[in-house]
């Protein structure tokens, strides 16, 4: 069984890519970079569209739900509501933090 791979390991292999850049830029940078093979996987079955930055490509990769995204468990139900851009993973959703956790932080 293949070993997983985390959004901060596929945003890593992009270092030298200039954005917005497709898909196939991507995997081909990643390849130029030496990235695992698990990387170059993750990014094959990302939607075939342009990126603007790594988030976009980091927010659309599926990797583990537990990574490395740091979300509470009151933000996973967010991103659960709440729809994404077709084709990405509920988990990588953008969500904001709930207002208590907002306020503890301060």
């Amino acid at each position: 069984m293949a070993q997983a791979t985390s959004a901060r390991e596929v945003v890593a292999a992009l270092d030298d890519v200039d954005f917005p850049a497709g898909k196939q830029e991507l995997i081909d940078a990643a390849r130029r970079a030496g990235a695992s093979e698990e990387v170059i996987t993750a990014l094959r079955g990302i939607p075939p569209e342009e990126y603007d930055n790594r988030e976009q490509v980091a927010r659309s990769v599926r990797v583990d739900p537990a990574s490395d995204l740091d979300l509470s468990p009151a933000q996973r139900a967010e991103q659960a509501r709440k729809g994404g851009r077709p084709g990405q993973s509920q988990h990588l959703r953008d969500v904001p933090k709930p207002p208590i956790e907002e306020e503890l932080d301060n």
